[in-house]
């Protein structure tokens, strides 16, 4: 038994999350009602949201407070591929949905939540977020405010003494071990996010919004298949598939499957050091990604926006249309913590082009029906990305570095 273990947990990951998929099908499948094989997937997800925030602290902390005066890091690339990559996102969502104009049946309005209603709003949430206290920020996942902690504990510990920086740095090796293990159970929990899926909402479940989900996906796709590589290209000068195969591959499923960026962290972290990229670079990149990277937002937010638009017969042009997706996507950050993500946003970017509330609710409820396939789609571009462009970054100094000399 011990060998057949060691042989699975030696077995690539990607592969055992395959197995895990097609197990998760045939229990769907053959036993629909046996609900506690759900119970596998939500611990698995519990397991990684609870440890992410503190690797998150950790490896940041450790980040700044061992770096080294004159070390270079890329996040001033990273920050601008961030950047460009959000923009480019939003432009296509805009572009598809231009092209592919859809009109929505729009049924009851969806009363129970309370998005944001102006940019204000939106910018106080994430000036809270910043000076929350730590405690909470690490109980609740608030990420920025756990990247201001760090940041700021991070550089009061630059002079500290060197047993209190071994500390540091044993803590976030000790930390990083218990994320190895949570993730070396990432097909079992697998088993119950596709089991709970299928089992609760059918194969045919989201036919009705057949042509949205598509032009999503499609848009998705695109920059994911062609945008980011031509970023990439553009940034490096070399080959970007085999990078952007990679993410997609160890990055991109198993945040398919969690649907959240702050739980893909832990793998986002473990990729990067297997891309043998500067951990000073990625301890800071990587959450930092998690939290204001939105091309999958950005998509998101510009199709159903437009789609209302299209219901309601009011005419945006594209210059329009581009405008009212920066806001949103930058506004996007502040609103990370709060459950349903960019679909929140919607109202607020409705409101800029005048439709009424009570219907970017109700599109606010369709993106709830649709969100089984395209929350998980934006959740493997936004994650994946988070890599992409840390590893972009990287190559791309280096590039620089070498036309130097």
């Amino acid at each position: 038994m011990s060998k057949l273990i060691k042989k699975w947990n030696d077995s690539s990951l990607v592969g055992r999350i395959i197995v895990g998929i097609i197990i998760g099908v045939i229990l769907a499948v053959v036993a629909p009602k046996a609900s506690a094989i759900a119970m596998l997937g939500t611990l698995f997800i519990s397991a990684l949201k609870a440890v992410a925030p503190i690797l998150v602290f950790v490896l940041v902390l450790q980040a700044i407070s061992s770096h080294t005066a004159g070390t270079k890091t890329n996040m001033k690339t990273v920050l601008v591929l961030y950047a460009v990559g959000t923009l480019l996102a939003g432009t296509v969502g805009v572009i598809a949905s231009k092209l592919f104009p859809v009109k929505l049946t729009l049924k009851e309005s969806v009363t129970d939540i309370a998005p944001p209603q102006n940019v204000w709003e939106v910018m106080q949430t994430l000036l809270q977020n910043i000076v929350a206290n730590p405690v909470d920020a690490l109980l609740s996942a608030n990420y920025i405010g756990i990247l201001a902690w760090a940041i700021v504990l991070g550089f009061a510990f630059k002079k500290a003494n060197d047993s209190t920086k071994t500390f540091i740095n044993n803590s976030a090796e000790a930390v990083t071990k218990v994320v190895q293990w949570v993730i070396s159970l990432a097909p079992i929990g697998i088993v119950g996010i596709v089991f709970d899926a299928i089992s609760s909402n059918g194969f045919n479940a989201l036919k009705e919004y057949g042509t949205l989900i598509i032009i999503l996906v499609g848009s998705m796709l695109f920059i994911a298949l062609v945008v980011n590589p031509l970023i990439v290209f553009v940034a490096t000068r070399r080959n970007p598939y085999p990078l952007v195969f990679t993410t997609i591959k160890e990055s991109g499923i198993t945040a398919f499957f969690t649907r959240s960026s702050g739980a893909n962290i832990p793998i986002n972290m473990r990729l990067s050091e297997k891309l043998g990229l500067n951990k000073d670079t990625y301890a800071v990149s990587i959450p930092l990604g998690a939290t204001i990277n939105m091309a999958g937002a950005a998509v998101t937010i510009s199709v159903l926006t437009l789609s209302a638009a299209y219901t309601l017969n009011i005419n945006v042009d594209i210059p329009t249309a581009i405008i009212l997706m920066v806001v949103a996507a930058v506004s996007a950050a502040g609103a990370s913590g709060v459950p349903g993500g960019s679909l929140l946003l919607i109202p607020l970017a409705c409101g800029l082009i005048g439709i009424p509330a009570d219907v970017a609710m109700q599109i606010i409820g369709v993106g709830y029906v649709i969100s089984v396939v395209q929350d998980s789609f934006e959740t493997a571009l936004n994650s994946s990305s988070d890599v992409v462009f840390t590893a972009a970054a990287e190559y791309a100094n280096e590039r620089k570095e070498a036309v130097k000399n």
